[in-house]
């Protein structure tokens, strides 16, 4: 079994990264998923308000917001399809702070959406949430 595989995050609106990866994390309706090669295949929809997490093949890790979107593990690697991604070093932490704050303990669908938008940067950029 290889100890690396092709992995690819796209969003809708651009190529957020791709390489070689020895492992990927992300959160499911199931809980948490990690996927190694040679993993079996799944179809895997990502939780709002979380992130993926890529541990590349140079040791590096990538940490990803993820709003909406599914994970496919195949048999030559891993996609990565997200409505919106956005890489740890593109996010602004007090701008992220801040709409966490605004939008509260609001149960209506947009606050519960600006509030996992929140959450999934702040963890992106390792903030303790």
């Amino acid at each position: 079994m290889a100890s690396t595989m092709q992995v690819e995050l796209v969003s809708v609106e651009r190529p957020i990264w791709s390489g070689e990866a020895t492992a990927v994390y992300a959160r499911t309706p199931e809980g948490e998923i990690g996927v190694l090669a040679g993993h079996t295949p799944l179809l895997g929809e990502l939780v709002p308000g979380w992130i993926v997490r890529i541990e590349q093949a140079d040791g590096v890790e990538q940490r990803i917001a993820v709003h909406g979107g599914f994970l496919s593990v195949r048999d030559d690697g891993v996609s990565v399809l997200a409505e919106i991604a956005e890489s740890a070093d593109e996010i602004d932490v007090a701008r992220a702070h801040a709409a966490l704050e605004r939008a509260g303990a609001g149960t209506d669908p947009e606050a519960v959406a600006a509030r996992n938008r929140a959450l999934s940067r702040l963890r992106a950029a390792g903030e303790q949430i």
